[in-house]
């Protein structure tokens, strides 16, 4: 059974807005001769990497709700600030879209075991998925 990781997406208001961010990253590395690989560099590693690597998603939270994730292809040491450890978690460029599930906010990331992680949606949010203000609204309410 896999072990997945659950992040806060900050600064990024919706799938597609995180689609376009990381399609021009690649973009960019492909124009300066780089390996065109996504990166997400966090402080720390996760001590059940093994768990993960290969094997694993990063869930992406956007906007207080779990929309996304991406399969985790390594976990590898990194240089931070200061030349501080770091672990570089490197993504497979396919995002997934996944059921809505609302989530508090958290600071880095958290363990998401596989019973706990929410399922992979058919379509695209655009298409099924009331605007945000809108969910937002119905939820408050109740009705979603």
């Amino acid at each position: 059974m896999a072990l997945h990781l659950l992040k806060m997406c900050v600064g990024v208001g919706s799938v597609a807005e995180l689609r376009a961010r990381q399609t021009a990253r690649l973009e960019r590395l492909r124009a300066a001769g780089e390996p065109a690989v996504l990166r997400h560099v966090t402080r720390n590693t996760p001590r059940r990497a093994a768990e993960i690597a290969g094997r694993g998603s990063l869930y992406w939270t956007i906007k207080g709700g779990v929309r996304v994730r991406q399969r985790v292809a390594a976990l590898e040491p990194a240089a931070g600030p200061g030349a501080r450890p770091h672990c570089a978690i490197l993504l497979d460029a396919e995002l997934v879209e996944t059921e809505y599930r609302r989530v508090r906010p958290f600071q880095g990331w958290r363990y998401l075991e596989e019973r706990d992680a929410p399922a992979d949606r058919a379509g695209s949010y655009a298409a099924a998925e009331p605007p945000l203000g809108m969910a937002a609204e119905l939820r408050e309410l109740g009705l979603i």
